[in-house]
């Protein structure tokens, strides 16, 4: 196991950018890889169009243990992240044989024609291999350190369920929360100074206001429980010394 895995995520499609779709799956996927030791250091959302697409696949999974992709593997014309992916890693676009049997049983069961569009979902990088999807049958893929995966929530949510299990996975960050009646003006200089002295540990400033009244909770974050308790500490003493809520 090693201690720091780190993934990116790219959010694919001109509904998000122009915001007739509201993106819920950041927020999925970063739960998920918190939970199980994987830290979410970029997201990136880019519209329809493969130069995009193809510039962000490739930056990011040079710099990233894991690259997921939300979006564009439908049946239109407009969903291109499967031949996107294919130009960035430089091979063919071309129908999986499993996936495309698979989608010709389900429409033929459904008695619905298995047309061109349809098809199109068979389709992925030369090499890949598809991502099961128990919701609506047409799979995603993984080519490399790349996921691509379908944008619509209940469908990501259940192709990352399948996913999760083979992500090596790093050691997970533990974390300690103190609430601070004083506004970030107070504490920001002391508390820049307890990270400085805690450089194995994130602290982070979360200010909250609720019926006219300001505080901020403080949350620490470290891989060793050890080095948690030390930051902890020294926040909490910070807190303690201070005499007057402010904003």
């Amino acid at each position: 196991m090693a201690d720091i895995m780190t993934a990116a995520m790219i959010v694919i499609g001109d509904e998000i950018l122009s915001g007739r779709t509201k993106d819920r799956n950041i927020g999925h996927l970063a739960e998920m890889m918190t939970a199980i030791g994987i830290d979410l250091k970029e997201v990136r959302i880019v519209p329809d169009e493969e130069d995009e697409i193809v510039a962000a696949v490739n930056a990011l999974r040079a710099r990233h243990a894991y690259v997921f992709t939300t979006g564009g593997i439908g049946p239109t014309h407009d969903d291109i992240t499967a031949d996107s992916v294919a130009k960035a890693f430089g091979v063919p676009c071309e129908y999986d044989p499993a996936s495309y049997a698979l989608l010709a049983a389900h429409y033929a069961g459904r008695g619905l024609e298995f047309n061109a569009a349809r098809k199109r979902m068979a389709r992925m990088p030369r090499g890949a291999v598809a991502i099961d999807n128990p919701v609506s049958v047409a799979p995603g893929f993984r080519i490399g350190n790349v996921h691509v995966m379908a944008g619509v929530p209940a469908i990501f949510q259940a192709m990352l369920d399948n996913v999760v299990p083979t992500l090596e996975t790093g050691k997970k960050l533990v974390s300690a929360t103190i609430h601070c009646p004083f506004g970030e003006g107070i504490i920001g200089g002391p508390l820049g100074e307890i990270q400085k002295a805690h450089p194995e540990t994130i602290i982070g400033s979360y200010p909250k206001y609720l019926d006219g009244s300001f505080w901020t909770e403080l949350v620490v974050r470290a891989r060793s429980p050890e080095a948690l308790e030390a930051a902890r500490a020294a926040v909490q003493a910070l807190v303690d010394s201070l005499e007057q809520p402010t904003a």
